[in-house]
């Protein structure tokens, strides 16, 4: 499955998860319920992913956590508030960098709507 058909499943399941829940919840319960939905689709996701840093050719394990990737391919990060800023897509950009994905979402479940929170993100640019 290519990054663009995860893509489709996840702005999908993402709108479906904001219609039924709305917005204004903690980041948290989107998580656990849209990694639910994404299984449900026959994902492999994992939560709270580690993405190591490396300086000076030594790994620091302590560096970032993800909060959703599925597929090993995309990198999903959830967010619950007013107004998105570019740190926050920047946040995504280097995660996406750090492990040399190539398609992020930055998904704001805050939003009155859910297609207004939803940023596409391509390792080395920012749509």
């Amino acid at each position: 499955m290519t990054e663009n058909e995860i893509g489709k499943i996840i702005i999908d399941r993402a709108i479906a998860v904001h219609r039924e829940l709305g917005p204004g919840l903690l980041e948290s319960v989107y998580e656990v319920i849209f990694v639910h939905e994404l299984k449900k689709c026959g994902l492999f996701v994992e939560r709270q992913v580690l993405i190591a840093i490396e300086y000076q050719g030594i790994k620091f394990d302590e560096g970032f956590r993800a909060d959703i990737v599925v597929e090993n391919k995309v990198i999903l990060e959830l967010k619950s508030i007013e107004t998105v800023s570019k740190a926050h897509k920047k946040q995504i950009l280097t995660y996406l960098k750090l492990t040399g994905c190539k398609l992020g979402y930055l998904l704001n479940f805050g939003e009155a709507l859910m297609k207004d929170g939803i940023s596409r993100i391509i390792n080395g640019r920012v749509e």
